[in-house]
């Protein structure tokens, strides 16, 4: 993580409770070494335990993910640096409109057999993974079923989840195998417009269908992050906090980028064009020129 990113993330992380005077021990050790090495198990793919030892104990790194998720703490950042970059797009904080889709991906032999299915249409065994964005493609939910589980099925806890999280949203897009009874079911029991974008029979060929991009784009950048090509955890919900990682590190991206490229044009202006990406660690270019 460069210094840009870090001073984009550190004033939305949940602080201990020591630092409000509410007693515990000090953190032993920096709390950026411990999101560094989260990021790195989920951009890397790797084992806890075969974490690089110029981080913090993998049993250390491992426990405060897992309590992260459990206290609700791992959405604070998330939400906070979505909406952040809602603002810097010029759009309000709060989506009206969202995309639904889904993904299936094959389960590792970590997975419990119960929580893991078969999808005949695509022949993949494992679990899915069912996502609604915003219209720049930005997480809001996210919900890992089986992969037995129905594309309609699975939307359902998904658009309640929704629902209770973001009141504002009242139209979803989605593509054909979302049509059918969940309309009117959506309509009625969560009050959202469910509209299917359908792909016309007029047309041949490769066609970039509308609206349904922004949500194919995000599970581009799922799979971009190695520990999520495949499911590799045992629980699913460990696999919706690696997705909620992943798009605390993507608003940081963003928001990173556009902040050096702020300092690039003013000192380019100065002092003539700057290389800035050849300041950054190697693994931090790597990633920018994926």
């Amino acid at each position: 993580m460069t210094d840009t990113e870090w001073q984009a993330i550190e004033p939305v992380t949940p602080w201990p409770a020591w630092l409000h005077g509410n007693g515990g021990r000090p953190e032993k050790y920096c709390r950026r070494l411990i999101v560094d090495a989260i990021r790195y198990v989920v951009d890397n793919g790797c084992k806890w335990r075969n974490l690089p030892a110029d981080f913090p104990p993998w049993r250390t790194v491992h426990a405060i993910f897992t309590r992260r998720w459990q206290d609700g703490d791992l959405y604070v950042p998330h939400n906070d640096l979505r909406e952040h970059v809602r603002l810097a797009e010029g759009r309000q904080a709060e989506p009206s409109a969202g995309i639904i889709d889904s993904q299936s991906l094959r389960a590792a032999e970590t997975v419990a057999t119960d929580s893991r299915g078969y999808d005949a249409a695509k022949k993949v065994r494992g679990r899915k993974r069912h996502v609604i964005v915003d219209t720049l493609g930005l997480l809001l939910v996210v919900i890992v079923t089986a992969t037995s589980i129905q594309d309609r099925d699975g939307a359902k806890p998904a658009l309640e989840r929704l629902g209770d999280w973001h009141e504002r949203i009242s139209l979803i897009w989605a593509d054909s195998a979302y049509a059918g009874k969940l309309v009117a079911w959506a309509k009625k029991h969560v009050r959202l417009t469910l509209e299917i974008v359908k792909r016309s029979d007029d047309v041949s060929g490769f066609v970039v269908p509308p609206r349904r991009w922004v949500v194919e784009r995000t599970l581009s950048w799922i799979s971009q992050r190695r520990r999520c090509v495949r499911d590799y955890e045992r629980l699913s919900e460990h696999h919706e906090a690696m997705l909620c990682d992943i798009f605390t590190c993507t608003p940081t991206d963003l928001i990173a980028t556009k902040a050096e490229n702020a300092i690039v044009h003013k000192t380019a202006t100065d002092d003539g064009p700057v290389n800035l990406n050849a300041r950054r660690p190697k693994r931090a270019r790597l990633r920018l020129e994926e």
